[in-house]
């Protein structure tokens, strides 16, 4: 079977990246709409930054700040209206996973006047999408290298993802000293969402070459970092390079190889009880690797030699994921299983082994 592999985001990778390769952002156009959050655009200094260097090239911008966690299609639409009346040739995303994945659906809003929030989904329209930077404030998604944003729908609640090359980001800024705000808790829940990308990515069939060296290189690193997480209450400085820079090694892998049950199972407690992503896609970490070790035994071989013996693994995951508060059983975990009626999930087929809706009610009813 032959592999593809395709990545034309063009990154800047180190420290002061943005400053010092700040004329990448010059064909981009001459005016731009900033997308951020609330906060940690300007808390991580990444705002600062990226106005100094659009200022330097005098490329004007306007600022829209209001794209908050599981970013609604709404918020989206909206910023799509701004980035219009500002007449923005171009997207600056700066933040978390959410600003940067809004920000690829903000562009397609943007340049397509006649879609309605809903709209994205049919991933039909006429106009490309404007063009997107970004810069990364957390390290976990590993968004600036994938064609993937998964937006969250007002009416229903449900967190679906859009896909594409229309999706990838032009530029993107890889700088782990705007990670250094990030709480502990946060720090934790991005870490364990990095990881869950490795391992599922890793696990699924696509992974071969140049790919597994990714996978490889990161799951050992982020392991020791979470293990390093689970003994404290604080985040050591020299943990913020290694996991950024591993967030977007694993962000490589499943930009090719997709990932696995964990993240729609996930989908499921970020929903409907509120636990943060990385948290949500970490409690099934267990089920997930005991099913490859049972249908992928010489990947698992490779990746308990990676790790250490797989129940201390299993331990310091499950220390690191805080469900307080939740409880499905039986009963719950069917209703939820329902979404998985007619249409199975690529991360059920890449899944070793694969896994059915029945599957994943039981495994949804442990928790």
């Amino acid at each position: 079977m032959a592999n593809l592999i395709y990545m034309p985001v063009k990154c800047a990778w180190g420290k002061d990246c943005v400053t010092e390769n700040s004329d990448m952002l010059v064909p981009l156009g001459k005016k731009c709409l900033i997308v951020t959050g609330k906060n940690s655009a300007k808390q991580s200094g990444a705002l600062s930054d990226a106005t100094a260097a659009l200022e330097k090239h005098g490329i004007a911008y306007e600022i829209f700040d209001g794209i908050g966690e599981n970013p609604l299609i709404s918020a989206c639409h909206r910023a799509g209206e701004a980035a219009r009346k500002a007449k923005a040739d171009f997207i600056l995303g700066i933040g978390g996973g959410s600003v940067l994945d809004g920000s690829k659906a903000i562009a397609i809003y943007a340049s397509n006047a006649d879609l309605t929030p809903i709209d994205i989904y049919k991933r039909e329209y006429n106009n490309a999408p404007l063009p997107v930077a970004l810069i990364g404030t957390t390290a976990g998604t590993g968004s600036e290298v994938t064609a993937v944003a998964v937006l969250t729908n007002d009416e229903t609640g449900v967190k679906k993802s859009i896909s594409g090359g229309d999706c990838y980001a032009a530029v993107a800024y890889c700088d782990p000293k705007y990670t250094a705000s990030m709480p502990y808790k946060t720090t934790v829940s991005t870490a364990l969402d990095a990881f869950a990308h490795a391992v599922e990515g890793y696990f699924t069939p696509k992974c071969n070459g140049v790919l597994r060296v990714f996978a490889e290189k990161c799951i050992p690193e982020l392991y020791r970092c979470l293990k390093e997480l689970s003994n404290s209450d604080t985040v050591m400085t020299e943990l913020r390079e290694p996991l950024y820079y591993s967030s977007i090694y694993a962000g490589l892998v499943i930009n090719t190889c997709g990932t696995a049950f964990p993240h729609p199972l996930g989908y499921v407690l970020t929903e409907n009880y509120g636990v943060p992503h990385g948290m949500a896609c970490a409690a099934f970490f267990s089920p997930y690797i005991d099913r490859c070790a049972k249908f992928a035994p010489e990947k698992f071989a490779d990746f308990c030699r990676m790790t250490e013996n797989i129940e201390e693994v299993k331990n310091i995951i499950a220390k690191l994921t805080d469900l307080s508060g939740v409880k499905i059983g039986e009963e719950k975990a069917k209703k939820y299983a329902l979404r998985w009626q007619s249409v199975v999930p690529r991360n059920f087929t890449a899944s070793p082994g694969g896994l059915t809706q029945e599957e994943a009610a039981e495994i949804l009813s442990l928790i």
